[in-house]
């Protein structure tokens, strides 16, 4: 791209006025507490729609992960969203877990079926078989939390009618462009991005991808599919060969040649971050001028990278009119 089609771009995004979103993982001890909060009260700078936090399989990150989910409410004026996984989760289970996270305050769930146990064959792996069923889930533990009520109707002075009962303000779920590992096709992810529509949720959110044109083919078939709902991108600044390696064996998804490379052969840190940021920034920069709804960024508990990413696309320091709803996007 030409400097003046790149400024051009650049300008773009601004007016856009693009929404972003965010990623974290419970600390794994007392001094990571006390940095996250540091983080938290950093990436809540950029206005973010929401900040998401993981939740271990069966429950592990059970207390901590609350425990951001507060702080996060609390202490900033941004949505806490939180993960859910159902796999080895009764119902009962569930249900409970669903009312302590609403009990809570929490009102947006990132809904996630979950990986079975390696040695799993097939028992134990709960109630719940898939993300659909446990967004029905979620709506329904909150239509039972808000007891039905009536009013009245303007005209008719003995009559009555139902007031509609509030549901949770975001129900996400997970997508993936380049193919769940038991899918045998795109065809068959497209399907189940649409029941987990039809199940009740309003968002759907990437799994990491490494070009844009994965990412683009695979909306474009939702939409033929029948899926509606918004589909943020889920992006990472990759600032080490070590990360890069780990994210590949967790995905399954192929790291780019030239970025593995790149990464690998640099042998100083700030530089390293610096290509990462790069790949980054031309990947989120790709997927919006491409249309997506906004960005969702995975931070590993690390503000500096995504923020850099967000300054290189003037999204970050925001601008006061900028908009946090993605049902604008839509």
């Amino acid at each position: 791209m030409s400097e003046t089609g790149r400024t051009r771009a650049h300008d773009d995004l601004a007016v856009r006025r693009v929404p972003v979103s965010f990623e974290l993982f419970p600390p794994r001890s007392d001094a990571a507490a006390i940095a996250l909060g540091r983080t938290i009260d950093k990436l809540a700078e950029a206005a973010p729609a929401f900040i998401s936090v993981t939740f271990g399989a069966g429950g592990s990150t059970h207390d901590r992960s609350l425990t951001v989910l507060r702080y996060i409410l609390d202490q900033t004026t941004v949505e806490p969203m939180a993960h859910l996984t159902c796999v080895g989760s009764s119902h009962e289970e569930a249900n409970h877990l669903v009312r302590e996270f609403l009990d809570a305050g929490i009102t947006s769930f990132l809904a996630l079926r979950g990986d079975p146990p390696k040695d799993s064959d097939g028992d134990g792996l709960g109630d719940l078989g898939s993300s659909a069923e446990l967004v029905q889930l979620i709506h329904r533990v909150q239509q039972e939390r808000e007891p039905f009520a009536q009013l009245g109707v303007p005209g008719a002075p003995k009559a009555r009618r139902i007031e509609d009962r509030p549901r949770p303000e975001r129900v996400a779920v997970a997508t993936f462009p380049t193919g769940h590992p038991r899918s045998a096709n795109r065809r068959q992810d497209v399907d189940a991005l649409l029941a987990k529509e039809v199940a009740g949720a309003n968002l759907a959110i990437t799994q990491l991808f490494w070009h844009a044109d994965d990412y683009l083919r695979f909306v474009e078939l939702a939409r033929e599919g029948g899926v509606t709902i918004p589909i943020l991108p889920g992006i990472m600044p990759v600032v080490s060969p070590k990360r890069l390696a780990r994210l590949t064996e967790l995905t399954g998804v192929p790291a780019p040649d030239d970025l593995a490379i790149a990464l690998e052969i640099e042998p100083d840190e700030a530089a390293q971050r610096e290509i990462g940021m790069r790949f980054a920034t031309d990947l989120a920069r790709a997927v919006l001028d491409g249309g997506a709804p906004g960005l969702h960024l995975y931070t590993f508990n690390r503000h500096e990278a995504v923020l850099g990413v967000l300054a290189e696309l003037d999204l970050y320091p925001p601008r006061a009119a900028r908009p946090t709803s993605l049902t604008e996007h839509a």
